[in-house]
């Protein structure tokens, strides 16, 4: 599973607006969002555009909400909390359409349009006098468009039978004005299932297996996850990437709540929940800009035992110094981290308990610091690196946390270097958990 990043400056979570249906059995819409939003440790906020009446077996009912009350529920929204991206998904009719279209115009923000026409149930969820409208008001607004394939028809008017098609409907939306188009769930294999990217005349493909039943929910996860990564400025390509593992990662935990579809559930990772916790503390730490290195700082927590850095999770990216603040910048992912992981992997062969770790640079007074609290410290010199190791990847790493354990009883609370030729000078701080390096950074503030 994947996981990302949602701190902000001082610590803040990623604030996302949800605009969209209500959905009493919380398969879809509103509801789905906050549980995804929840699962990925992010604030959701939401704007109802309309009520439904469904469950797992079938879709009752629907009603629009006034475009008078969609308007004003954006504008407190918009007016006080600092949105980092919107998605939108059902719209129902023309009205609610434009209101959308007056108040979001305008906004700086990644703006995702999930253009959901028909639910799983087979509701109604866009009236078919509207689809025009979609296309006139909505969709130029959009930073990405996250359609079906049968919606993707619907909006283009072209069946799609191959890739050439999903170029052709892709094109065809892009130049309605949406920057990226997704097309979801596109099947030309036998027991393959994929989705298309279009951005700026780029294309491929994200490939996975068929899961067997229906599902109710997962166009919403895969949306929600496409706005979480945009509003973190990753590109759409990485973006599709972490949206796709993690609806798929919600379409294996579906629950059958009801006597209809299993309802999708996306799954909290303890081990990334444990770090991006720690991360929060980390940033806002008194002062603690001062504590990050030139080629900034990572921060990893490892599964028990791991074999590779893959079962380490870091941050696909750094957190770096900004002014007199530090903010993580990129997603949280399993082999996010190759130097400080790799620290942690070969400490761990000899002291398992350790799985944690964070680079902050190395200055002689912050080691006397640690010394004064009580921390064991071990020290390795770059200079005598064997030429072999200095020119393969990652092994430099590896041969000076050995040679600084080499000899030690006990697992050190930091190592240091003071650097090579080209090699920038580093404290790395271990520990067991997340908050125990927190704890070790702290001791010496």
């Amino acid at each position: 599973m994947i996981s990302a990043i949602t701190i902000g400056s001082k610590g803040d979570l990623l604030n996302i607006l949800s605009i969209g249906g209500s959905d009493p059995s919380s398969g879809a819409g509103i509801q789905s969002d906050i549980i995804a939003a929840q699962t990925l440790g992010v604030n959701c906020f939401s704007v109802i555009t309309a009520i439904t009446a469904q469950n797992s077996k079938k879709f009752s009912y629907a009603e629009s909400v006034s475009s008078k009350a969609v308007e004003k529920q954006l504008d407190s929204i918009l007016s006080d909390f600092d949105i980092k991206a919107i998605t939108v998904g059902m719209v129902y009719d023309s009205k609610i359409i434009k209101t959308l279209h007056s108040r979001l115009k305008n906004v700086k923000i990644p703006i995702i349009l999930d253009p959901v026409i028909r639910s799983t149930t087979r509701g109604i969820l866009l009236k078919k006098n509207s689809i025009s409208e979609l296309k006139k008001f909505l969709i130029p607004i959009c930073n990405t468009i996250t359609p079906n394939v049968l919606e993707a028809e619907i909006l283009t008017g072209v069946k799609i039978r191959n890739y050439e098609d999903l170029f052709i409907v892709s094109k065809i939306l892009s130049e309605i004005g949406s920057k990226n188009i997704i097309v979801t769930g596109h099947s030309f294999k036998k027991n393959t299932i994929s989705d298309f990217i279009f951005s700026n005349g780029q294309h491929q493909s994200l490939s996975g297996r068929i899961f067997k039943g229906q599902n109710h929910g997962s166009g919403c996860n895969f949306a929600f996850a496409i706005a979480y990564c945009l509003a973190q400025k990753m590109d759409i390509f990485d973006s599709a990437r972490f949206a796709k593992q993690f609806t798929i990662d919600s379409i294996k935990q579906a629950k059958r709540l009801g006597h209809g579809v299993k309802i999708t559930r996306p799954k909290r990772d303890k081990i990334k929940s444990e770090l991006s916790s720690a991360i929060s503390q980390f940033t806002d730490l008194k002062k603690i800009y001062s504590f990050i290195p030139e080629c900034q700082t990572n921060f990893v927590y490892a599964k028990p035992n791991p074999k590779s850095t893959n079962d380490i999770v870091g941050i696909m990216g750094r957190i770096v110094k900004t002014g007199k603040s530090v903010t993580p910048v990129g997603i949280l992912e399993y082999g996010g981290s190759k130097h400080v992981a790799t620290a942690v992997l070969t400490i761990q062969k000899k002291f398992p308990e350790i799985r944690s770790a964070l680079n902050i640079k190395y200055d002689d007074g912050i080691v006397r610091r640690f010394l004064q609290a009580g921390a064991k410290i071990s020290s390795y010199d770059r200079s005598y690196e064997p030429k072999s190791s200095k020119e393969k990847e990652n092994s430099s790493i590896s041969w000076g946390i050995n040679h600084a354990i080499k000899n030690s009883p006990t697992s050190p609370d930091i190592i240091y270097h003071m650097g090579d030729l080209g090699k920038e000078p580093m404290i790395i701080v271990f520990g067991t958990t997340p908050q125990n390096v927190i704890k070790r950074i702290s001791s010496i503030l």
